[in-house]
């Protein structure tokens, strides 16, 4: 074991350490209570209106990872959020603009 005199400039540098940082702001945010704004390029998540959807199939096969499979005669369309990969070719695909990709994050509550 070292002697207690090679000990003593390790516990200065460590209490001047956690003095420094007991003094200042956190460095992380309270996330659920202050959120980040979304980066200037960031896509979101895509939401589908489907009261104006036509179900004509076209986003699905511009769709580059298969994500989304649109069914006319039941008149449903799902969406594999695992496979997406936000890419936005469905939104400019669709004749009637009834796709869009919002910039925020998806929340689990929603």
């Amino acid at each position: 074991m070292p002697p207690a005199y090679c000990l003593m400039p390790i516990m200065f540098t460590f209490v001047r350490t956690l003095f420094r940082n007991l003094s200042r702001k956190p460095a992380t945010r309270t996330y659920p209570f202050t959120q980040r704004e979304p980066f200037a390029n960031f896509r979101g998540h895509l939401t589908i209106d489907p009261a104006v959807c036509i179900y004509c199939g076209i986003c699905a096969k511009r769709c580059p990872a298969n994500a989304l499979v649109v069914a006319k005669s039941p008149k449903s369309w799902t969406l594999d959020p695992y496979k997406c990969i936000l890419c936005s070719y469905c939104v400019e695909a669709c004749p009637k603009k009834c796709m869009t990709m919002r910039p925020e994050h998806q929340r689990k509550d929603a």
